[in-house]
C-alpha cells in the first residue's frame, strides 16, 4: 500500500509540473534568469521544447497511474475475493487519483505557477532527458499518424506571430484591469507600426499648406510668418509639381543676413529637395527612413506620382504616444461626447483616432476616416439624415458638403 501512495505522490508531481510549466510566463522566467536566478534559467531551457516536455510528463504520469491502479487492483482482489475487489479498487483509485493526483496539485500549481515551476524544473529536466528516446519515438508516431489523416502539425509551430501573442496578452491584461488604457495604447501603438501605412495617418493634400513658387519673396515671408508650420512645400504651376520645401529657420536666417529686407531674399536658394514616399510605406519603414536620412517631413504620392498628402516624424510618434500638442497646435477637435452616450464626429476623423479615443474597435482595413467607413459600408454617398447600422454602432449623417460627409452622430446600438 505504501508503494501505491508513493506512486500517487509521483503522479501528483507530474500533474502539478505539467500545469506549472505550461502556465508560467517564459518572459518572466527570462527576466529572472537575467537577474541571476538559476532555477528560472532551468525553466526557460525546459520550456523551449514544449512538445518533448509534455510528452515526458504524460509518459511518466500515465506510467505511475497505471502501475498504481494495477497494484491497487491486485491488493483489493486478494482482500475481497470475486469481482468485488476489482470494483472497490476502481472506486478507491478513481477518488485518490482525481483528488490527490490531479485536482489538488494542479490547483496548487495554477495558484503559484512561477515558484512551482522553478521548484520542479531541475528534476523534470532529468526526467525529460531519461525519457527522451521514448518520447522521440512517440512524437514520430504521432506526427506520421496525423499526417496520414491529412494534418501536418510540423507547420503549426507558430500559428500566431510573437507580435500577435503580445497584442492578445495586452488586451487580456487590459480587460482584467492589470494594464490601464494609456499603457495599452502606448504598447499597442508601437507593435502596430508594421501594420499601418503612411496613407492611413497622412495629412490629406487638401489640408496641406502650400505656396506658389512664383510668389514674391515678400509674399512668401508673410505666409511663413502667418503659418504655424516650420516646413512648407512650394509648387510650380500645379500642386502636384512640388519643387522644394522651405524651412522657416532657413528663411529667417536669410532674412536676418539681408537686413530684414524680404525683397533681397532668394527663396529658390533656400529650398530643400522634396522627399517623396509611396503611400503604401509602413510606419515602421518610414520611421527607419526618417532616422536613416535625418528627415522629419515626407510628401506622400500614389502609384501615379500624384501628391496625396504629407507625413511627419511627429505623426508617426503620435501613433505610439497619442496626440503631441505644442503651443501652436489647435486643440484636438472632431470627437464630441454627448450626454446620451453618443458622439458627434467630424467626417475626416480617422477610424484609428476614434478607436483610441473611445476605446472602440471599428475596423480600419477598408477605410481611413469615419466618413470613408460609412461610404464603404453603405455603398453610396449618403444624404443628411440617413442612418446606417453596422459593426454594433448606429451612424447618422448630420452634415454634408457637396459629396463630402462632414459630420456624423455615432452611438453603440445598445445605447442608441
Amino acid at each position: 500500500m505504501l508503494f501505491v501512495v508513493a506512486l500517487l505522490a509521483l503522479s501528483a508531481f507530474f500533474s502539478g509540473s505539467e500545469t506549472a510549466l505550461t502556465a508560467t510566463s517564459r518572459a518572466r522566467m527570462r527576466t529572472l534568469e537575467d537577474r541571476g536566478d538559476k532555477s528560472a534559467g532551468a525553466v526557460v531551457r525546459l520550456t523551449e521544447d514544449k512538445e518533448r516536455l509534455i510528452g515526458a510528463i504524460l509518459l511518466g504520469n500515465n506510467l505511475v497511474n497505471i502501475l498504481a491502479s494495477a497494484l491497487a487492483t491486485s491488493l483489493f482482489a486478494s482482500l475481497f475475493p470475486g469481482g468485488a475487489g476489482v470494483a472497490i479498487a476502481t472506486a478507491v483509485m478513481t477518488v485518490l487519483v482525481l483528488v490527490f493526483a490531479e485536482v489538488t496539485p494542479k490547483t496548487a500549481a495554477i495558484a503559484r505557477p512561477d515558484p512551482f515551476a522553478m521548484l520542479v524544473a531541475r528534476p523534470m529536466g532529468v526526467i525529460v532527458r531519461i525519457f527522451a528516446p521514448i518520447t522521440g519515438v512517440v512524437q514520430w508516431i504521432v506526427r506520421h499518424t496525423l499526417r496520414a489523416v491529412g494534418l501536418d502539425v510540423s507547420d503549426q509551430a507558430h500559428v500566431l506571430s510573437p507580435t500577435e501573442e503580445l497584442k492578445g496578452a495586452l488586451e487580456l491584461h487590459h480587460e482584467e484591469g492589470a494594464v490601464d488604457k494609456g499603457a495599452r495604447d502606448l504598447i499597442r501603438g508601437a507593435l502596430e507600426l508594421e501594420d499601418i501605412t503612411v496613407e492611413e495617418i497622412m495629412l490629406h493634400r487638401k489640408n496641406i499648406e502650400m505656396l506658389d513658387a512664383e510668389s514674391s519673396a515678400r509674399e512668401v515671408v508673410e505666409a511663413v510668418l502667418a503659418s504655424k508650420h516650420t516646413r512648407i512645400p512650394l509648387y510650380r504651376d500645379e500642386p502636384d509639381n512640388v519643387t522644394g520645401v522651405l524651412h522657416a529657420k532657413d528663411l529667417f536666417r536669410a532674412l536676418w543676413a539681408n537686413g530684414n529686407d524680404p525683397d533681397k531674399v532668394e527663396i529658390e536658394s533656400l529650398l530643400m529637395t522634396p522627399y517623396f514616399v509611396p503611400e503604401t510605406t509602413t510606419l515602421q519603414e518610414q520611421l527607419d527612413a526618417f532616422k536613416r536620412n535625418q528627415q522629419h517631413f515626407a510628401l506622400v504620392v500614389d502609384e501615379y506620382g500624384s501628391l496625396q498628402g504629407l507625413v511627419t516624424l511627429e505623426d508617426i510618434l503620435e501613433e505610439i504616444v497619442g496626440e503631441i500638442e505644442d503651443e501652436y497646435d489647435a486643440p484636438v477637435v472632431g470627437v464630441r461626447r454627448q450626454p446620451d452616450g453618443s458622439v458627434v464626429v467630424d467626417g475626416d476623423v480617422t477610424i484609428r483616432d476614434l478607436n483610441r479615443t473611445m476605446d472602440w474597435r471599428l475596423p480600419d482595413e477598408e477605410a481611413v476616416t469615419i466618413a470613408g467607413l460609412v461610404i464603404h459600408e453603405g455603398r453610396t454617398i449618403p444624404d443628411v439624415g440617413q442612418v446606417f447600422s453596422f459593426f454594433g454602432f448606429r451612424f447618422e449623417v448630420l452634415k454634408k458638403r457637396r459629396n463630402q460627409v462632414t459630420s456624423l452622430k455615432i452611438a453603440p446600438l445598445e445605447a442608441a
